[in-house]
């Protein structure tokens, strides 16, 4: 008789996670039948009593593997005896070792990152691409990537939930040639004239950003930018929920889409050489938008990378570039011609017609 002891000996699981300006957290589980069966967890982070480590350990067993971050921090809440000081780490950070050892949370270096250098292309085929690229993504067809825009076409880029009415003086808007088009993430309106802006799209699996809220996955996903900042002079920074600003004020802002489906959209655009007096004639910002900026319009919120800098929009996007493809050895990459051929059939359908683009009253 064939033996099939093997195939019912435990599975073996590592993982870990550093606890940002704290300590680091090593997880090493064994499961059987999907469940946590031996648990171990390590590192140097300080707690008191030394005892409560095995019921740190304790707690995690019988478990789920597919158990979620809510239900392992309070396995370990409940299985902490009373008086407990956990130095340097916390519950959460044991529950991030613990996903991240069980294959559901992923760091940066987990994936094999795409980069896609800027092409020329109307702002309805840029925001189609961010449809299909993330879709490609959640259905592992294509890499995690990140890819940079360009466009040759004046436009203001509104958020899934804005009405047009409410963003923008459509007078002012056709008298100028600027077109009006809707993308798949929330957030505010971005006013983009050629060459007056830095827009990049991030397409990533639901892994690397989990347990984390919204709130906080916008600096985790743009830290590499803020790098790329720094090494051009500027002091970047996020200021709640989704702008990006230095002391002289706001140079961008980022939004997101989750899919069902399993990918993540993040995208940011930031001011690269803005005319504030026509985005203020296209742009309707209403005093309630600023009311907590402690300013009196939105041209003086704005202060564009050029000013800052004096560089090229074109030599701050080669900084970019070279701080991800450094960071997360990301390969050189392109669209490809089918996903072209998506995004164009993606514009008639969806991104170029009016039902879309004024879908709201």
């Amino acid at each position: 008789m064939t033996s099939n002891a093997s195939s019912q000996e435990p599975q073996k699981h590592h993982g870990g996670f550093k606890v940002p300006g704290g300590k680091l957290v090593v997880v090493d589980l064994e499961s059987e039948s999907g469940v946590i069966s031996a648990a171990s967890i390590n590192g140097d982070f300080f707690l008191e009593p030394d005892t409560a480590l095995e019921d740190l350990n304790r707690s995690l067993i019988g478990l789920s593997v597919n158990a979620d971050h809510q239900t392992i921090r309070e396995a370990i809440h409940n299985g902490l005896p009373e008086g407990t000081h956990l130095i340097g780490f916390d519950a959460q950070a044991v529950a991030m070792g613990v996903r991240r050892a069980l294959g559901h949370a992923t760091r940066w270096r987990d994936h094999d990152w795409h980069i896609i250098p800027q092409s020329v292309m109307s702002p309805e085929m840029n925001v189609a691409l961010d449809e299909v690229l993330t879709r490609e993504v959640a259905a592992g067809t294509r890499p995690p990537t990140i890819r940079f825009w360009n466009w040759d076409t004046p436009a203001v880029v509104i958020g899934s939930f804005q009405a047009v009415h409410n963003e923008l003086n459509l007078e002012a808007a056709e008298r100028h040639g600027i077109r009006v088009v809707r993308r798949i993430s929330g957030g505010g309106a971005m006013f983009m004239e050629a060459g007056n802006c830095i827009t990049y799209s991030l397409y990533a699996p639901p892994s690397l950003v989990d347990g984390k809220s919204f709130a906080d996955s916008y600096p985790y996903l743009d830290a590499w930018v803020m790098e790329a900042l720094e090494r051009v002079g500027i002091e970047a920074f996020y200021k709640p929920l989704n702008d990006i600003a230095t002391p002289q004020g706001k140079i961008g802002g980022a939004a997101q889409k989750r899919l069902a489906s399993g990918a993540l959209l993040h995208h940011v655009t930031m001011s690269y050489d803005i005319d504030a007096d026509k985005m203020s004639e296209v742009l309707t910002v209403s005093e309630e938008k600023i009311s907590d900026k402690g300013i009196k319009s939105a041209k003086k919120r704005v202060d564009p990378l050029k000013r800052q800098t004096g560089m090229t929009r074109d030599a701050i996007i080669d900084v970019m570039m070279e701080t991800f493809t450094e960071r997360y050895d990301a390969t050189p990459s392109t669209i490809g011609e089918e996903s072209l051929a998506k995004a164009e059939a993606l514009v008639e359908s969806k991104f170029g017609t009016h039902e879309w683009t004024y879908r709201l009253p």
